[in-house]
């Protein structure tokens, strides 16, 4: 009996709970994009399901002092729902609920302007970035682990064709 190759897709919830930024046309399908490309450079191969949702900076700012006891804007949060590679299942669909993703819209905006580069280089960033948390990698304590972090993060948004060119 042959061994039926089951397909991964991926579901990526986004809600904009913010008014001052309107994102531009593509924005949400490149959020997707980053999302399923992360995965893939990963070698995630189950059904996944991530949320995404868009916040204003003060919004930002009370999540991190809740959940992380930081009275100050940031730039995302991630809010992983597995552990060295264990996830919740959608019951459902099946799919392994990864987590949750909440992005700044104007540290976005500012992060982009500060570094140079486009408001769709910033998203696609900040959602690999995010990512790859919910995937549990670490760059907190710094060293190799924020090399390692620092390279998949180059090596998504090369697959995306976002890196930055290196002379």
């Amino acid at each position: 009996m042959k061994e039926v190759q089951k397909k991964m897709s991926v579901k990526v919830n986004i809600t904009d709970n913010q008014k001052k930024v309107k994102f531009p046309t593509g924005t949400r399908l490149l959020m997707r994009k980053a999302c399923i490309a992360t995965l893939k450079m990963e070698g995630f191969e189950d059904s996944a399901e991530v949320n995404i949702t868009i916040v204003n900076d003060e919004m930002i700012r009370e999540m991190n002092e809740k959940f992380r006891k930081i009275d100050a804007s940031t730039d995302v949060l991630s809010f992983p729902l597995g552990e060295n590679g264990h996830y919740d299942e959608n019951p459902e669909t099946g799919a392994k609920m990864l987590g949750d993703i909440v992005i700044s819209a104007e540290h976005a905006i500012s992060q982009a302007d500060q570094y140079g580069h486009g408001l769709e280089r910033e998203i696609a960033f900040l959602t690999i970035h995010s990512m790859l948390h919910l995937l549990g990698y670490d760059h907190e304590q710094g060293g190799l682990a924020r090399t390692i972090m620092r390279e998949k993060e180059e090596q998504v948004l090369d697959a995306l064709g976002l890196a930055i060119n290196k002379l």
